[in-house]
């Protein structure tokens, strides 16, 4: 064996080896106090309305993988750059219009969203809802953070230093749940993980901005829809070429998120191959049924920006076929020059007005049913029993 192909191996059993470690020693137990617990059968449900109207006008929905790989991108007029692209990926997953946020204004909507998501369990602690309920809740802070975090960086194209280095925004600390410091990483791998036996379907809805990632999606995750869409994001990515690709015979390529994602697949290759084999479809099940190789080798760390960061290196999106594929048959609401227009989000913004962060996401008799268990939780110190509210009688009560 070539001193070359041992350093790889080496180099790759050591990421293997700090990614499963990092996260393997988290129980149920490790898991912060004030985010352990559910109430089963609770009918408490969070609004998400706010991120519904944003996602809405802000990602565009790029449709299922036709697994075909861009073409060279070509210069423009008056200039001998080109847009560098991963010609096996570029033409996959949604995209975000990151360009609509580089007005001061439009940027304060992202960040009064992630306050109130980063107040909602001050208001009610997470223990009174469904499991579901909470994953959707996780789920959300995480992809509106990270939103806001790469906005703050925009029109940067490459993420691969802002997600993995040592000072990785995914590293930082940068939220305050119920009083706890968190980090993205913190809620992936010491919340989610131990919460939620380490299901891979987890890691699916979890967006990090690339091409190369899950889906982000057009409305907010909520209890009633979070596994049926992480099952969707899971398909989606599955079965592109962005996550699997059967390059040579009895080898199947697959993505790097994988491998960053090791300690879901305590036995890599037999596990991973498992867990693909539940989603993946057409002549690529094939390969990798009959498959003796696995190799977590694809990644495309672009931004998934649907727009602005292209325009630097002398390519708009109308010419950038990597870039853009079916825009200008599904142009953004509000659309103007070229179908791609400016997204309007001021449906989202509406909903903060003049009260800046101080937003319920709880009806009026869910506020008062929360009152109440509050109460109860206070006098019995933290033994409450959760009675719901019939749900016909709730609808009775907010008609009134």
């Amino acid at each position: 064996m070539k001193l070359i192909d041992i350093k790889n191996k080496i180099v790759y059993l050591l990421v293997i080896y700090f990614a499963v470690t990092a996260t393997s020693y988290a129980s149920k137990n490790d898991i912060p106090k004030p985010f352990r617990g559910e109430t089963k059968n609770s009918k408490l449900k969070i609004s998400y309305a706010d991120i519904d109207a944003l996602l809405d006008v802000t990602v565009l929905n790029m449709g299922r993988s036709q697994r075909v790989k861009a073409k060279d991108s070509s210069a423009n007029i008056g200039t001998r750059m080109k847009v560098k692209i991963n010609k096996l990926t570029a033409l996959e997953g949604n995209r975000f219009y990151f360009e609509a946020f580089k007005d001061k204004k439009q940027r304060e909507v992202i960040s009064n969203i992630r306050k109130s998501l980063q107040e909602t369990p001050t208001e009610a602690p997470l223990d009174l809802f469904t499991k579901e309920e909470q994953l959707a809740y996780w789920l959300n802070l995480y992809n509106i953070t990270i939103i806001d975090e790469i906005v703050k960086v925009y029109p940067e194209r490459k993420l691969k230093d802002f997600l993995t280095d040592s000072d990785s925004i995914l590293n930082d600390k940068i939220l305050t749940v119920s009083g706890v410091k968190l980090s993205l990483n913190d809620i992936h791998n010491n919340i989610l993980m131990p919460k939620y036996n380490y299901d891979p379907l987890i890691i699916y809805g979890l967006f990090q901005g690339i091409i190369g990632g899950p889906n982000i999606r057009k409305s907010a995750y909520t209890g009633d829809n979070v596994y049926r869409n992480l099952k969707d994001n899971a398909n989606e990515f599955v079965n592109s070429n962005r996550g699997t690709y059967g390059s040579k015979k009895n080898t199947v390529r697959t993505s790097t998120l994988y491998k960053r994602n090791a300690a879901y697949f305590p036995n890599f290759k037999a596990d991973l191959k498992a867990h693909l084999l539940k989603y993946v479809e057409g002549y690529t099940r094939y390969q990798l049924e009959d498959s003796n190789k696995i190799k977590a080798n694809i990644s495309d760390w672009k931004i998934v920006d649907l727009y602005g960061s292209t325009r630097k290196f002398g390519g708009g999106v109308g010419t950038n076929q990597a870039a853009l594929i079916d825009s200008v048959s599904n142009p953004i609401k509000g659309g103007a020059k070229d179908g791609i227009g400016v997204a309007d989000i001021s449906l989202a913004s509406s909903y903060y007005g003049e009260k800046g962060t101080k937003l319920s996401r709880f009806s009026p008799v869910q506020l008062q049913v929360l009152r109440q268990l509050n109460e109860a939780r206070a006098i019995n110190d933290g033994q409450v029993t959760v009675i719901d509210l019939d749900s016909s009688e709730v609808e009775q009560k907010e008609e009134h």
